[in-house]
């Protein structure tokens, strides 16, 4: 069995390499934040990945729900400080939950529960956290590679043939959620502009008309125009109103 640790501080990372080391299971990575795990969980495969839940750029059930996407997906044990997020591992159908200081015995029974389950819900997991909560990052493959983009950091989402272009602080990338998912998910972030476009909230200074009479949406650091549709025109300018 191969595992992959995920925690933000440095002690607990090796107590848990040492307790692996006393289990006789192969560490493959000891990372200190949720993105590191994902890049990470995609780069080796474990077979396990025991994630700590309060860390920095990405927290443990969003590194969780990014990592059980993906094919062969690892079985997914938490391991925090605080018991007040056990419902939502549970939720998540997480194989196990531990409790920091984690003892030996402890953490292998964890193990064998996720030898036992390995691959029998990994797609309820998916499902599951893809519905319950909403997401801090979108991901994305580039050239193979694994991009995620934080929701934070998205200027507007644009619908494409079958795609949808992300469109963010640091450039653009391809995703192949729907615009309405993706609208459903974020409405307390995004603001339908046109049928095959969202605005981030957050970003939109203003609107603009021009010469031929369309109205266009001002997007803050981006100098892209954006067409206002009719239909979306009325709501956009009360919202506007309120920035």
């Amino acid at each position: 069995m191969r595992v992959l640790i995920a925690d933000d501080e440095p002690l607990a990372r090796e107590r848990l390499a040492s307790l692996l080391a006393e289990a006789g299971v192969e560490l493959t990575a000891a990372v200190g934040n949720g993105e590191h795990a994902v890049h990470e969980a995609d780069r080796l495969r474990p077979d396990v990945c025991i994630l700590d839940i309060r860390m920095p750029l990405m927290d443990g059930l969003d590194a969780a729900r990014v990592i059980c996407a993906s094919a062969d997906a690892p079985a997914i044990v938490f391991c925090t400080a605080y018991d007040e997020y056990a419902l939502k591992a549970f939720e998540a159908h997480a194989v196990d939950y531990l409790m920091k200081p984690v003892r030996l015995e402890r953490l292998q029974q964890a193990l064998e529960r996720a030898r036992r389950m390995a691959g029998s819900k990994l797609d309820a997991i998916a499902v599951s956290m893809g519905s319950s909560r909403q997401r801090t990052h979108i991901c994305a493959r580039v050239r193979g590679n694994l991009v995620l983009v934080a929701v934070s950091d998205i200027l507007y989402l644009q619908a494409e043939d079958k795609y949808v272009v992300v469109h963010h602080t640091k450039g653009q990338v391809l995703v192949e959620d729907a615009l309405k998912g993706l609208e459903d998910e974020f409405a307390d972030r995004f603001v339908r502009i046109h049928r095959n476009c969202l605005v981030a909230r957050a970003r939109l200074s203003g609107l603009t008309r021009g010469a031929d009479g369309r109205i266009f949406a001002r997007i803050e650091g981006c100098a892209d125009e954006l067409e206002v549709s009719r239909r979306n025109l009325p709501g956009l300018r009360k919202l506007v109103r309120t920035l």
